[in-house]
């Protein structure tokens, strides 16, 4: 036992020789938190209500009904959620979304953790870490703007295939190609910004563990099993957390991407819940139909908060303090 745990266990054993002196000083502290909860956390609180959970709640109510934005509301029950279950072009941007969710999630992890690793140890790590991570800071519109100038059938990708002797390039702008081409982007937008959150969680790992894995001779798979993954495990937690409610969202690139086929929106084979949503609501009919495209919006946010709670589940580990 080291000095600091016999000093830790002496002033433990202090405190327990006085349990009435212990309770009454729990019980002050208590009573101290309970008056710092109204005027510090009831304003947050009653903020976060007003601007987010009331019109939620409101959202889930129009879902129920036949609306067109304004005028009365005709009550309609399930309507809205059998009509989007048994619309096929709502399914394929269900399955899309999906898509983004789960492959280009793994990508980026795959991607992101091994980046972390490589540039660990890597001489100008923080300058790699800026270009790692400078996509993430270009809107996602001028990311759509330039794809389709470079996909376009003269545009720079078929120039250069050309120039190599390519003469019958791929047509990256048709329906079929469109949604990987999505995928692809928004792995490598991405990535930047996972790899500096994990490269955060690595580095703060104190060195004397390597040390202890150097002397134990430890190669470098049982390090980053029994070092590494452990103690960054949280990190992952919420880098998962944060893609699962972003996947979820993305519509700039698709609309700007997909518009640049000239036909005004986005081909339905790339389209996402998102996009979806907003088309429902105001591209689609004569007559917005909001109550279909809000009963969109509110599976898609059933969606997150499922999947939100198994992760946390999924990923819950005893937490290591070092």
């Amino acid at each position: 036992m080291t000095e600091t745990a016999r000093v830790i266990g002496a002033r433990r054993a202090a405190g327990s020789s006085s349990p009435l002196g212990a309770r009454t000083g729990g019980n002050a502290i208590d009573r101290g938190r309970k008056k710092l909860f109204v005027p510090f956390v009831g304003p947050a609180f009653l903020f976060y209500t007003i601007l987010f959970v009331v019109p939620a709640l409101y959202a889930v109510w129009i879902s129920f009904n036949k609306w067109a934005g304004a005028g009365p509301m005709e009550f309609v029950g399930l309507k809205n959620y059998v009509r989007l279950f048994s619309d096929k072009l709502f399914m394929q941007s269900f399955v899309n979304t999906l898509l983004l969710l789960f492959v280009v999630g793994i990508a980026i992890f795959v991607i992101a953790f091994g980046l972390t690793l490589v540039l660990r140890d890597m001489v100008g790590r923080k300058i790699a870490r800026s270009v790692i991570f400078f996509p993430h800071l270009v809107n996602a519109m001028i990311f759509g703007v330039l794809a389709g100038f470079i996909f376009n059938p003269g545009g720079l990708v078929n120039t250069l295939l050309g120039g190599l002797g390519v003469t019958d390039p791929p047509a990256w702008l048709s329906h079929q190609n469109m949604f990987p081409l999505i995928m692809v982007m928004m792995t490598w937008i991405t990535t930047g910004y996972f790899t500096t959150i994990l490269m955060a969680g690595v580095d703060r790992i104190p060195p004397y563990y390597y040390e202890d894995c150097a002397l134990a001779g430890a190669n470098a798979w049982q390090r980053l099993r029994y070092v590494i993954l452990p103690l960054t495990w949280d990190v992952f937690g919420t880098c998962a957390v944060l893609w699962t409610i972003s996947s979820v969202k993305i519509f700039e690139i698709i609309w700007v991407f997909g518009g640049s086929t000239g036909q005004g929106m986005p081909p339905t084979q790339t389209w996402t819940t998102a996009v979806y949503t907003y088309v429902t609501a105001f591209s689609g009919e004569s007559i917005p139909a909001y109550g279909a495209a809000t009963a969109s919006a509110v599976l898609s946010l059933a969606l997150v908060s499922v999947l939100v709670v198994l992760l946390r589940r999924a990923l819950k580990r005893d937490a290591v303090e070092f």
